[in-house]
């Protein structure tokens, strides 16, 4: 993980460095938050995170994220908060590569027993 000044991350890079979907893994920490890069494709669960906002910004890619009263597609460059307490259900019918920020620790499902596992990359 790139913590030092002056080190650049490489999103492209890091993506390369493993190949399943929905498990993202930390590249770097900033005041509290994990940064974060993530494969996605197919659905996802319906979750909730009570504790924070979901930050998606995406790299490459299409994902519709479904919340319960509509949906929000989204493509490359573009960024979009889901509030803390919204259930919401991320699907992406091609692969796409995303980067999250969350407090760290945050589990991805909101719920720590059925989340994945936190690693870096």
């Amino acid at each position: 993980m790139a913590t030092s000044m002056g080190e650049a991350i490489s999103l492209r890079e890091k993506l390369t460095t493993f190949t399943d979907f929905w498990g993202p893994p930390t590249i770097a920490t900033f005041n509290g938050y994990d940064v974060m890069v993530v494969r996605v494709l197919g659905e996802f669960v319906w979750h909730t995170h009570d504790e924070s906002d979901d930050f998606f910004l995406f790299v490459s890619g299409r994902l519709t994220i479904q919340l319960r009263d509509g949906e929000v597609s989204l493509g490359p460059g573009d960024i979009y908060i889901v509030p803390r307490g919204v259930e919401h259900r991320p699907v992406a019918e091609i692969e796409t590569h995303l980067l999250l920020i969350e407090p760290i620790g945050t589990p991805n499902t909101g719920d720590l027993p059925t989340a994945a596992p936190h690693r870096s990359a």
